[in-house]
């Protein structure tokens, strides 16, 4: 294992372990956002969700009830594309709207217990996929693989700069 250290400076030059880094994560994102990879994922869960609506259950299942404001800055979209969103899963009966505790006039969003039904198949269809593919890693690489991707991402949290120039806390992706 390299000990090369990183650069300091966002213009200093990434070394060459950290490229390879970048381009493994722009491989790992591109296979698994292309649409007929999601279709399948769909199929395998029995779930007919298009992907906003996915990444917008999985964010309500991993944190309490939200806002939708909150839900567009944790999604990185506008608040008018959470709004639809909202709506297409209601009327799938998905999601509920339910009064936010600390200012009765707002509304946060909730999943049902269909959608949380939803986000479990969801979830085990993409487990058994990534299982399918790693079946040939032994359990200890698995474990380093795990600990290295959440560490990495805590690093991306501890050094990431939102749009108004501030960090945001842990718990905001």
């Amino acid at each position: 294992m390299s000990t090369t250290p990183l650069p300091e400076r966002p213009d200093s030059p990434a070394s060459s372990e950290v490229v390879e880094i970048e381009r493994a994560l722009t491989r790992i994102t591109y296979l698994s956002t292309r649409a007929r990879q999601h279709e399948r994922l769909m199929a395998l869960a029995g779930v007919p969700l298009d992907r906003a609506a996915v990444a917008l259950l999985r964010q309500v299942a991993d944190s309490e009830p939200l806002r939708p404001g909150e839900l567009a800055a944790r999604l990185g979209v506008e608040a008018s594309h959470v709004t639809r969103t909202v709506q297409q899963l209601q009327k799938t009966g998905y999601v509920t709207r339910v009064p936010d505790p600390q200012d009765r006039r707002a509304q946060r969003i909730e999943l049902t217990e269909s959608g949380r039904r939803a986000i479990v198949r969801v979830r085990d269809a993409g487990a058994r996929g990534m299982q399918l593919a790693l079946a040939d890693w032994t359990p200890e690489e698995l474990r380093q693989l795990a600990t290295l991707f959440h560490r990495m991402v805590d690093d991306f949290l501890a050094h990431a700069i939102d749009d108004d120039g501030e960090q945001p806390s842990a718990g905001t992706v």
